[in-house]
């Protein structure tokens, strides 16, 4: 693994404030998903490291302020300006925005996907759950397969078919984001919010309320056996999205779709545990994946 001063001057990031505000960035990345950010470290060229941290950070970030109301304060509205303004100027001040915008100098596709995702988080912050599963897809393409495109677009190759590769990111969206809401239940219970539709609840016959009291009855088993099995389904099909990565992308590529697998496999075997906690990979299979994609992308 190349070191952190390493891969910013490998990048091109060179004046020491702008250092600071990447290594801010990283530190919040590696709190937040501990085995992706090991994946983006192990796995990804050097040159690519700091920008593929500063699109997720900027991400994370922006999902919290669609969440977050402190002291009866609204910060999206005063964000999404900055943003914007930002993306207008080149420039920001802001710790998580000035990377974001130096980042989009070296990958300026980069510029489209960020304006698509501000333009899908109305419907984030409007949305506490579905009908239907057609407005759970509604959801997917308007907020969540956005969000996943300012990450893939760093590592999908600049002569991919981009219809194809969209149409696969898509796909692996997908699951990652039904895995997200099943996964995430007793989080997102707490906080008056569902993401499983309520047309999926009826045809298992289960409740709202079932799900909020833990209930472990043949209803609750049967919709999160379905619903994870979706999700496994989408994330298997997902693996064609290699094909779309250059060469030095693809053992991070690959390894991304394992964990999340994983995860999935994790979440079908915990069954009604989902709802009191969430489940993670296990910690042997999820280094096994960055051993063997690392072993890999050596040879």
């Amino acid at each position: 693994m190349h070191t952190w001063d390493t891969t910013l001057t490998t990048a091109g990031i060179n004046e020491p404030a702008l250092r600071h505000a990447y290594t801010r960035q990283r530190a919040t990345v590696a709190g937040y998903r501990r085995h992706a950010y090991l994946a983006v470290r192990l796995l990804l060229p050097p040159a690519l490291v700091p920008h593929v941290i500063a699109a997720t950070a900027f991400m994370h970030h922006t999902d919290t302020a669609l969440d977050t109301t402190t002291g009866g304060h609204d910060g999206w509205p005063a964000w999404e300006t900055e943003v914007r303004t930002g993306l207008e100027s080149g420039t920001g001040a802001h710790p998580v925005l000035r990377p974001l915008l130096r980042t989009i100098t070296s990958h300026p596709q980069l510029r489209t996907h960020v304006a698509d995702f501000l333009d899908g988080a109305p419907l984030e912050r409007e949305s506490t759950g579905f009908a239907t599963e057609s407005a759970y897809q509604k959801y997917v393409d308007a907020y969540s397969l956005p969000a996943f495109m300012l990450i893939a677009s760093l590592l999908l190759s600049p002569d991919a078919d981009p219809g194809a590769s969209r149409e696969v990111c898509r796909t692996y969206i997908d699951g990652s984001q039904r895995l997200d809401f099943v996964n995430d239940l007793s989080e997102d219970l707490r906080d008056g919010r569902l993401g499983l539709s309520d047309e999926a609840l009826e045809r298992h016959g289960t409740t709202r309320r079932d799900l909020e009291r833990a209930r472990d009855t043949t209803g609750t088993r049967a919709l999160l056996r379905a619903e994870l099995g979706q999700a496994r389904r989408d994330l298997l099909a997902a693996r064609r999205l290699v094909a779309f990565a250059p060469p030095g992308h693809r053992a991070f590529t690959r390894a991304v779709i394992a964990l999340e697998t994983l995860t999935a496999e994790r979440a079908l075997a915990a069954g009604t545990g989902l709802l009191r906690r969430p489940a993670g990979p296990p910690l042997a299979g999820a280094l096994g994946v960055l051993a063997r994609e690392y072993r890999r992308r050596g040879r």
